[in-house]
């Protein structure tokens, strides 16, 4: 499903639900009635007694037959099927498009007499209730993350972020295939222009562009990166690009979808709409923090003082200096990205089950 922009960008337009593939579930049986299956009628005593010697007399033939069978010393073509069992088929997910925001049951499609064809992980459509922000003890492992010195250059960053995205990968992909989603690494891209083309549209670099994140392809443009301003501090660039990460462990796990949907139902600027969009991005703000929190003091190059300086940079961001309603006030944007980093459990970046007061 193609995604509007994480800037300041109109949507591409409105999302319809994916058809759901292969042949319709069959029709529900009306209200109030059940479905019946058809009863043998009583038979007398004597009907009883005739079908029984009947039987016994099929039977009795049956067993002629197998020894005279027995007894032919024609060998038989092996068919190639042995006696011991086959195991058991995995269990499949639904194909996509067939759960809804508020219905995700996962389902085994009807036996068929071909050989079973092993459907892979697909995404939830789900917000609060989703089963990676339901487990109040998942978080991601402990890791060392090696990245190279900072340099203010367009290949230095380059490198920089080459690093840093092997390190998100190898935290959030773990974990999200533990729940069965299907992760793949979003393709990683340095515009050097002024502008840049996105499946989103064109895109204008500027200070609300420091990275970018559309349909599975992550953006870094140098020119946005406020070099100027933040200088040689790796820790405030390492937060603000797992930020932009983290809107694709949403897209992979379903929870993009999902978020869009809803926005899209209740008018993108409307007070609804707008709610919707400062949860996904409170969320994503939590998951950068969750990744800082998981590789900081672990023997890598993650060092507590690029820790504490992110840290303290998230008060300087939020729709407080933006001027705007879709990402959270600063002090929000702040407390979501530290609620990850200090304790490093998913379960609690659920700000789509959290109240309005602290999404505001």
């Amino acid at each position: 499903m193609t995604q509007p922009p994480h800037g300041n960008l109109p949507p591409r337009g409105p999302v319809q639900p994916p058809p759901v593939p292969g042949q319709p579930p069959a029709a529900p049986w009306p209200p109030g009635q059940h479905h019946q299956y058809p009863v043998a009628p009583r038979r007398s005593p004597g009907a009883i007694i005739g079908i029984c010697l009947g039987a016994v007399a099929v039977l009795v033939l049956g067993l002629v037959a197998i020894v005279a069978l027995n007894k032919n010393d024609t060998p038989v073509a092996s068919t190639g099927y042995q006696n011991t069992p086959s195991p058991s088929a995995p269990s499949e997910l639904p194909p996509a498009g067939a759960s809804s925001p508020q219905s995700a049951t996962v389902t085994a499609p009807p036996p068929s007499s071909s050989a079973p064809s092993s459907v892979g992980p697909q995404k939830i459509l789900k917000l609060g209730d989703h089963p990676i922000l339901t487990d109040k003890n998942a978080g991601l492992q402990n890791r060392v993350c090696n990245l190279p010195p900072w340099q203010s250059t367009q290949s230095g960053a380059e490198a920089f972020f080459t690093a840093a995205s092997k390190c998100l990968d190898a935290a959030w992909g773990p974990f999200l295939e533990a729940y069965h989603l299907p992760f793949v690494p979003p393709a990683l891209h340095f515009p050097t222009g002024a502008s840049f083309e996105t499946e989103c549209g064109t895109i204008q670099v500027g200070i609300a562009t420091a990275a970018y994140y559309c349909e599975n392809n992550l953006y870094v443009p140098f020119r946005g990166l406020q070099t100027d301003q933040y200088g040689n501090n790796p820790g405030v660039y390492l937060a603000l690009f797992a930020h932009e990460y983290g809107h694709h462990v949403q897209e992979v796990a379903g929870l993009m979808d999902a978020a869009w949907q809803k926005i899209y139902e209740a008018g993108q600027n409307s007070p609804a709409g707008l709610e919707m969009s400062r949860r996904k991005e409170l969320q994503a703000q939590c998951f950068s923090g969750m990744f800082l929190g998981a590789h900081v003091d672990q023997g890598g190059t993650v060092t507590r003082d690029m820790y504490n300086k992110a840290w303290n940079d998230q008060e300087t961001r939020g729709d407080n200096t933006s001027r705007s309603s879709d990402h959270g006030t600063n002090a929000h944007y702040a407390a979501w990205w530290r609620a990850g980093a200090v304790n490093d459990r998913i379960a609690d970046c659920n700000t789509f089950a959290a109240p309005p007061s602290e999404v505001s």
